[in-house]
């Protein structure tokens, strides 16, 4: 049945519309997206085939292309629209943190640092650069490594920061592992960076370990700043 042949309330656009985009399930949020859907299936149908096949929103968002369009229905066009949107949250994020004290909205950090880093298949080093108000200035991947080990000088770390003239920063790297907890050697780096940045009087406000699933783990809240 098509969707137009739904409830008036039962169907995607008037319940969110009504009600707001929190109450649609990911298959009918996945279906506005989508818009139509093929013979015999509709939206929210092909919507649950891509949950299905990819096992996840977050894995279906950050997909490659080629995966993506092999999937029937789907498509490059597809594929383009659904990074265009992710791209959107990101920086609709990254402005809220430019507006306001990453302090007073710690989330806003985490789900920014997932949205770029949570997926990547390789090890990055990202520095966010904080102003005298802990405004978000700018957001810099430094280094990317192997899966396992990324080298991090802090050298290039306190250049950076002088040359944007950061009062503070955040420090993030990701585990395309998935294994969020933090190791030996990233417990010693961030020693090391907190050091280093000291003697340019830029303080280190957290450091946090970034993965596919889960909640970013925040050193600060480890005790292990």
């Amino acid at each position: 049945m098509a969707i137009t042949d739904w409830p008036a309330d039962e169907r995607p656009r008037e319940k969110l519309l009504a009600r707001g985009a929190q109450v649609l399930s990911d298959a009918e949020l996945l279906a506005l997206f989508l818009r139509v859907g093929v013979r015999g299936r509709s939206a929210v149908d092909l919507g649950r085939n891509l949950l299905g096949h990819f096992g996840s929103l977050n894995r279906l968002c950050n997909a490659p292309a080629a995966e993506f369009a092999r999937i029937p229905g789907m498509g490059l066009a597809k594929y383009a629209q659904l990074q265009a949107v992710m791209e959107l949250a990101r920086r609709a994020l990254a402005e809220e943190m430019a507006e306001r004290d990453v302090l007073d909205n710690p989330e806003a950090v985490r789900n920014w640092l997932r949205l770029r880093l949570g997926s990547l298949p390789h090890e990055v080093f990202t520095i966010l650069l904080l102003d005298a108000r802990n405004r978000l200035v700018d957001a810099v991947e430094l280094f990317r490594g192997t899966l396992t080990q990324t080298s991090v000088y802090p050298r290039e770390v306190v250049k950076l920061a002088l040359a944007h003239n950061a009062a503070a920063v955040i420090l993030a790297h990701n585990h395309p592992s998935g294994a969020c907890e933090p190791s030996q050697a990233d417990e010693l780096l961030t020693r090391n960076l907190k050091q280093a940045l000291a003697l340019v009087d830029v303080r280190v406000l957290d450091h946090f370990v970034v993965t596919a699933h889960g909640r970013p783990l925040s050193f600060a809240e480890r005790g292990l700043l």
